[in-house]
């Protein structure tokens, strides 16, 4: 009788976990339309901000957003808060892809990076899904990593040196792929039972993805227009 138990509350938290799991990527695609639509109104409006106020506006949104999603995460708030959130980083993305369109392939980096970020977020998350293995263990030292990008990008906006914002993104690229693995392990692996929190994750992973290749691929094969 034990062991029927066991099992059978095995199977239920497999199945609450799949649940989580289906539900946050359902929500992560959906969180892709107000994405879209916040480019393409940053984009027809030319929006733009300075560095410096842009970084100070940005960190004041995104904090602030971040406390009340997780206050009401557990709500139907939460999702529309997390909706509302990704509307304005897609207004946020609109001011990288101005820069992108100035170039003649500009449209044709923008797709690679998309396809690019599609196909490693795939790979690790299915990576994680079907090994089911713990990769929790390397968030401290990824966290670590995040401060330090934050810092060096904040630096750079004084110094403003090619190199290092070459070096930043790259760096990136590892960092938020690895918290892929992380995030999507936790789910996997129970450590991560909100979906809107799990969504929310991770969002911020494939949006800094993207934005590091379409950096690099700016850097590497921008073709300025005659």
């Amino acid at each position: 009788m034990q062991l029927n138990t066991a099992r059978y509350g095995g199977e239920s938290l497999a199945v609450e976990r799949n649940r989580v799991l289906r539900n946050t990527y359902f929500l992560l695609a959906l969180s892709m339309l107000p994405t879209a639509l916040g480019a393409l109104v940053g984009v027809s409006m030319q929006f733009a901000m300075s560095p410096l106020m842009g970084a100070v506006v940005f960190l004041g949104i995104s904090f602030g957003a971040f406390f009340a999603i997780e206050k009401t995460k557990n709500s139907g708030m939460g999702v529309v808060l997390l909706l509302a959130y990704t509307g304005f980083m897609g207004l946020w993305l609109s001011q990288i892809l101005q820069v992108a369109l100035r170039f003649s392939n500009g449209a044709q980096m923008i797709g690679t990076a998309a396809v690019g970020t599609a196909a490693i977020f795939f790979t690790l998350s299915a990576i994680a899904t079907v090994t089911k293995k713990d990769f929790s263990f390397m968030g401290k030292f990824l966290m670590i990593g995040v401060v330090m990008l934050i810092l060096a990008s904040l630096g750079n906006l004084f110094f403003q040196i090619p190199a290092l914002s070459l070096a930043i993104s790259a760096i990136a690229v590892l960092i938020f792929s690895a918290f892929i693995l992380v995030d999507t392990s936790r789910i996997v692996n129970g450590g991560e039972t909100n979906y809107v929190s799990a969504t929310l994750q991770l969002y911020l992973n494939i949006y800094n993805l993207f934005i590091s290749l379409l950096n690099i691929l700016m850097a590497f094969s921008g073709n300025n227009r005659n």
